[in-house]
């Protein structure tokens, strides 16, 4: 096994690595942009100076990758309005054709040369401890691993990523809640390199825990801990979710197991069609429901923990009235254009329920008897009234009242809905209205989501 897994690693690492002209045409592009932006600044009434951070600073970006980080640092006694107005100013007149996005402030994404550029403020403190904005942290790591990674180790972290893209658990992002490059590069630091991390990967038994600079100073409670080395109080895998995690020891022993490239390759399913749907609905028995609405206008860090929230309160919900939800997903097309259009249907919320209709009542258990004000309570709300009982089961009150809702489709349509933990984006777009698929008009959904309900269909680790 050894030297077949040694071989599979040798190809994928020399398909991830870049070549020499790719990366002197990097280092140009790098080159043009920091003394452009240095231009910029010199106009400024403030001190700064550009930053080149990111995988492409550390040697971690994989062969193909056109992204660039390029971090201006100002001074820390600037107030946040004025970083955010001359970071702006900065970006845009370095990148013209640009749109500004938003993650903790405003910056600037643009295209610079075929390259995707990211032109981000920041300040400039001495210590990450000592952060005023999120980004500020940054720097503190490309200095960090800069010092610490070795070609060796760097190659390896470039195989390591291609590992965690291929099988679905890489990005930070809060769609996807995986393994950030800069977590990576930690955990092919930590281990010594790739093969000794995926082996100890394989054996993890949560929560897992590591601490470079052994601060010590802070407890958390993540199925993964890196502790950042430049910041005692954050964990670096906090975003990973304890499926994610799984996932990534799933596939660890896989590739320990059968060593194969194919599991450094991500494998999307092709889009299904609304009659495939239609089949697989009436294989499965279940009743699918779905509420189909426009997406709201927010960034996708903001959108997808909102939707997973509204997912697991509507799911819930449905639950605790006894509808069985069998599975349930959030959909959304936030591509460019999608995000610009009127048209409903953007984002949906899918519940496959195993029981759709309820009989009209329902049983209801009071207290024991003896329990003599509580069961006095219960009995004397109920004796008058038009339930059957109270009568005794052992030594309980009991009542078989009139469900409030003996259909989960009436429940979807009602104002219930927004009596659960939504997300407050979604909510709003749901108050503007939606449309309820139920049973085979579920299908319609594969004009906007053929791939996502193909992966919904076809489940994986």
């Amino acid at each position: 096994m050894g030297d077949e897994f040694d071989a599979v690693l040798t190809r994928v690492r020399e398909r991830v690595t870049p070549a020499p002209e790719e990366r002197e045409r990097l280092e140009d592009v790098v080159a043009v942009l920091v003394a452009e932006t240095e231009a910029v600044l010199g106009d400024l009434p403030v001190e700064a100076e550009p930053v080149h951070v990111g995988s492409t600073a550390r040697n971690t970006w994989l062969a193909g990758d056109r992204d660039i980080d390029l971090f201006v640092s100002f001074r820390p006694d600037l107030d946040r309005e004025r970083l955010e107005e001359f970071g702006l100013q900065v970006g845009h007149a370095v990148l013209p054709e640009s749109h500004e996005e938003y993650a903790e402030h405003p910056y600037v994404v643009g295209e610079y040369d075929g390259f995707d550029v990211d032109l981000v403020p920041c300040y400039g403190v001495a210590d990450a401890a000592d952060i005023r904005s999120a980004v500020d942290r940054t720097p503190f790591h490309s200095q960090y691993l800069a010092d610490r990674l070795t070609d060796g180790l760097a190659g390896d972290v470039r195989v390591c990523k291609q590992f965690l893209a291929g099988v679905g658990v890489y990005g930070s992002d809060l769609r996807t809640r995986g393994f950030s490059g800069f977590l990576a590069e930690l955990l092919v630091l930590e281990y010594g390199g790739f093969r000794p991390f995926v082996e100890a990967a394989a054996d993890w038994h949560p929560p897992v825990e590591f601490d470079p600079e052994d601060h010590g100073t802070v407890a958390f409670e993540d199925p993964l801990v890196v502790v950042d080395p430049t910041d005692p109080e954050r964990n670096v895998a906090a975003v990973c979710t304890v499926e994610n995690v799984a996932s990534l020891q799933h596939y660890a022993r896989e590739l320990l197991a059968e060593p194969r490239e194919d599991l450094f390759e991500s494998d999307d399913p092709g889009p299904v069609a609304p009659g495939e749907v239609r089949e697989v609905l009436a294989d499965r028995g279940t009743t699918p429901v779905a509420l189909r609405f426009d997406a709201p206008e927010i960034v996708e860090d903001q959108l997808w923990p909102q939707l997973e929230k509204s997912r697991e309160g509507i799911a819930g919900e449905l639950d605790r009235r006894g509808f069985d939800v069998f599975r349930s997903a959030a959909f959304a097309d936030t591509s460019e254009g999608a995000r610009t259009a009127t048209a409903a249907g953007d984002a949906a919320l899918l519940f496959e329920l195993a029981v759709a209709e309820r009989p009209r009542i329902e049983r209801h258990e009071g207290p024991p008897v003896h329990v003599r004000e509580h069961a006095r309570d219960f009995y004397e709300a109920y004796a008058d009234g038009d339930a059957y009982g109270p009568f005794l089961d052992g030594d309980r009150y009991v009542v078989e009242r009139e469900r409030e809702y003996a259909s989960a489709i009436a429940l979807l349509e009602g104002e219930v809905v927004f009596d659960v933990a939504l997300g407050a984006h979604v909510e709003s777009a749901l108050q503007e209205g939606y449309d309820l698929l139920v049973g085979d008009e579920v299908a319609m959904l594969a004009e906007d989501f053929g791939r996502e309900l193909a992966r919904y269909f076809a489940p994986e680790p």
